[in-house]
């Protein structure tokens, strides 16, 4: 193993969700292990998800259909991260919200009040179903005045169908409309990984960060000075890795190649 990926002061994992523990909802190889490895360590540990379709409830649905037993209070996604914070940024605000049951329900929880009247933000999530109608209101509230957030900047998202455009691709187009561009709060942003540091009370220097992109998963863990782990059972691809200006701590073939580094 690497020194520079010394487990014996691992006492954190944060890993991603898609590319590293399944594919849609093919689990890959390893990513039943891993987690069960991670469970009976007893060691901390995050599933990380751009997406802000689903709750965590949700997701954990996914996975265990998957064969993955991921616990719900053990998966964060962009829009409780987005949640996490308007609470510290404008406790009990108020957003236009254009996005699904994961956003909504995040926001919510935090006891913000959704209204298309003058609210403080506008809101930009995942939804496989943006209206017009919803993104028209959201450039005209950006214009009256409204803060402009976005849970993501990924411009497409896989389907099984092919590729479908993601909360960067809408919010390109609000931006071009409105001369204004979203802070974005997920990957490749380190505040992400920051919220998921805090939500587990743990520390960056003891806390490793897997995933299977080098512009969002890895840099972000980078940032946020974290050691991190490239799998490449994703979307970068082992020869793309020079490429790159920075590097991960380890690429490694799989998640499986984890398993036994787990509380070792």
């Amino acid at each position: 193993m690497s020194p520079h990926l010394d487990t014996a002061r691992v006492q954190t994992w944060l890993t991603d969700m898609d590319g590293v523990l399944v594919h849609e909802d093919v689990p890959i190889p390893g990513a039943k292990e891993f987690v069960e490895a991670l469970k009976e360590s007893g060691l901390r540990f995050l599933v990380l998800t751009n997406n802000s379709i689903y709750t965590p409830r949700d997701l954990r649905a996914r996975l265990l259909g998957s064969g993955i037993d991921v616990p719900e209070e053990s998966i964060w996604t962009s829009a409780l991260a987005t949640a996490q914070f308007l609470a510290e940024q404008r406790p009990y605000g108020t957003a236009y919200v254009v996005g699904e049951a994961g956003l909504t329900t995040a926001l919510h929880d935090i006891g913000y009040v959704m209204t298309d009247r003058d609210p403080d933000y506008v809101v930009l999530g995942e939804t496989r179903t943006y209206s017009f109608e919803a993104i028209t209101r959201a450039i005209r509230l950006i214009e009256g005045g409204a803060r402009f957030l976005a849970t993501n900047p990924d411009p497409s998202g896989p389907s099984q169908h092919g590729t479908l455009p993601a909360t960067g691709s809408v919010a390109a187009l609000i931006s071009t409309a409105t001369g204004r561009t979203p802070y974005f709060i997920g990957k490749p942003n380190p505040l992400m990984m920051r919220s998921a540091l805090n939500r587990l009370e743990a520390h960056s220097e003891t806390t490793v960060m897997v995933g299977d992109r080098m512009d969002t998963d890895i840099i972000s863990g980078l940032e946020a000075g974290l050691r991190t782990v490239l799998v490449t059972t994703g979307s970068t691809r082992p020869e793309q890795v020079e490429t790159f200006p920075y590097r991960p701590t380890r690429v490694v073939d799989s998640i499986a190649d984890l398993v036994d580094l787990v509380g070792a």
